[in-house]
């Protein structure tokens, strides 16, 4: 079992950034997958982009060139920086682990962005 507790969210203007950073309870290291994913109102939870314990990434169509997923695993963190924010990327972000075919999840950090 893992922990998460998500940060780095807020409101900010179009075209500008945030870092969001996951810190678990436990190592990272041997997670089989490490996640973001996205809630907006009225809309179901997407992933956003999810990297393997291997480093293998991907993202969501709809933010390729704009964020960017990684992991320290020495700190137990996983980070996504998000650039070039629209006013779309508007939701709660929620940090996932997946290991052995179970999911945990993070109470969610909100990001708003005003146009």
């Amino acid at each position: 079992q893992v922990q998460l507790v998500e940060s780095g969210g807020g409101l900010v203007q179009a075209g500008g950034s945030l870092r969001l950073s996951c810190a678990a309870s436990r190592s990272i290291f041997s997670i089989n997958a490490m996640g973001w994913h996205r809630q907006a109102p009225g809309k179901q939870r997407e992933l956003v982009a999810a990297i393997t314990s291997g480093g293998s990434t991907n993202y969501a169509d709809s933010v390729k060139g704009r964020f960017t997923i990684s992991r320290d695993n020495a700190k137990n963190t996983v980070y996504l920086q998000m650039n070039s924010l629209k006013a779309e990327d508007t939701a709660v972000y929620y940090c996932a682990a997946t290991n052995m075919g179970v999911s945990y999840w993070g109470q969610g950090t909100q990001v708003t962005v005003s146009s």
